[in-house]
């Protein structure tokens, strides 16, 4: 079911903070332990560079993870995110404060998610989105469905779609043509 509501491009319009979750939205949700219990996360590049292009763009970026990972906060300094929240069991109070610090409007923030504990976000941002993979519920919500898969690019999907939603992408790419 990937694709875009009638009114995503106008609602991608507005988004000045894009925030992501980490489980099934920049990785493919599997979790992966090491020997000593270490959990170990897999990233695409394509995602990762396509977050930088949003805060090159002067959109910012963060991340609501319901989990807690070295591996996460490692891949948030390397892509220069700032606005990295762990541990979250209950989402919404948590992205509504981070509007709150930032001096946000909902409808000037964006959410990409794929599970249920996702939804109550989905209902406070402008700009719901979901990887192909979602459950039924957070694909009914989301105004914007990725046709690539959850942590293969996915997420960069969205990243390009706000960029040339605002106009922006020309001059992103600029410095690399």
């Amino acid at each position: 079911m990937p694709g875009a509501t009638a009114d995503a491009l106008e609602r991608a319009r507005r988004v000045r903070l894009m925030v992501f979750d980490v489980d099934g939205v920049l990785t493919d949700g599997r979790l992966w332990y090491g020997p000593q219990g270490e959990q170990l996360k897999a990233f695409h590049s394509l995602d990762g560079h396509g977050v930088k292009l949003l805060q090159q763009a002067g959109i910012a970026a963060g991340i609501l993870s319901g989990r807690s990972s070295p591996a996460v906060a490692l891949r948030a300094a390397e892509l220069g995110v700032a606005h990295v929240l762990q541990g979250i069991e209950d989402k919404r109070p948590a992205f509504a404060a981070l509007l709150a610090r930032l001096g946000l409007e909902q409808r000037e923030a964006g959410y990409m998610g794929d599970d249920l504990p996702d939804l109550p976000v989905f209902a406070h941002c402008g700009f719901a989105c979901a990887p192909r993979e979602a459950c039924a519920q957070v694909l009914r919500g989301a105004h914007y469905v990725a046709s690539a898969p959850a942590g293969g690019g996915a997420a960069r999907e969205v990243c390009d779609f706000l960029l040339r939603s605002q106009g922006r992408m020309e001059s992103v790419l600029a410095k690399y043509l």
